[in-house]
């Protein structure tokens, strides 16, 4: 069965996310004066994603909400009780240092462009949609998408099939007529070849990793338009209506 849509992963898949969060927060430790109180840089920032995946966490679990799991980040890296204002404030700042070094990876805008003429294009995040649409927006890359699904409206996040699911339903398709692609092999791949679609990894740092049976791996974007136009084909881009 033809492919008819590409459903995106947005961090650390188009979007550099590692490599904006890692810029932005030590921009943001030494502008507070913390990179030493929190033992030098790598120190600091492995406490930093210590703390940003524990929270996370939370918030993919249902625990909190997207506005509570940044609170949770700031108190848990400063190991200090804050106010929910404090804490706002604090992640405010961060946050301003963050976007400042927001980036995508070079090859995500020519296979966006060189996918739309052949397919339809969407997102699927495990973050938030305000946080996604703003984030792509401000990338310049918003209007290559149909729609975007976020975890937290879905009240599903990746792996679980219902995730995939329902951004397959918000485009009106079958999960036989969507490639999935992500960064991530457990969240990404498997979770899109286990709910039906067809799973796309993009291992850009090249782990070794053995491939699991009904997965693809590409090392770049550049290789996604002849992945989807030789091996798996492609189908009408138009929309359904």
């Amino acid at each position: 069965m033809p492919v008819r849509a590409v459903l995106w992963d947005i961090d650390d898949t188009l979007f550099d996310y590692s490599g904006s969060d890692r810029a932005g927060v030590l921009r943001h430790l030494r502008a507070e004066g913390l990179v030493a109180a929190y033992g030098g840089e790598e120190v600091a920032l492995a406490r930093w994603r210590s703390a940003m995946e524990t929270e996370f966490a939370r918030f993919l679990a249902g625990e909190v909400g997207f506005l509570d799991h940044r609170r949770g980040r700031a108190r848990t890296f400063l190991g200090v009780a804050l106010s929910d204002a404090e804490a706002d404030a604090w992640f405010a700042r961060y946050v301003a240092h963050y976007e400042a070094c927001w980036t995508l990876f070079p090859d995500s805008g020519p296979a966006l462009e060189a996918l739309a003429p052949l397919v339809r294009q969407a997102v699927l995040s495990n973050s938030s949609t305000a946080n996604q649409e703003r984030k792509l927006t401000a990338l310049g890359i918003r209007a290559r998408f149909e729609t975007i699904v976020c975890a937290d409206e879905l009240g599903h996040a990746k792996p679980a099939r219902e995730a995939f699911h329902g951004a397959c339903e918000a485009l009106g398709l079958p999960p036989a007529e969507v490639a999935y692609v992500g960064d991530r092999l457990d969240i990404d791949a498997l979770g899109a070849r286990d709910a039906g679609l067809t799973a796309i990894w993009l291992d850009r740092t090249d782990t070794g990793e053995d491939l699991p049976p009904g997965v693809r791996r590409i090392a770049g974007l550049a290789e996604l338009p002849e992945l989807l136009r030789g091996v798996i084909g492609f189908g009408a881009p138009s929309t359904i209506g």
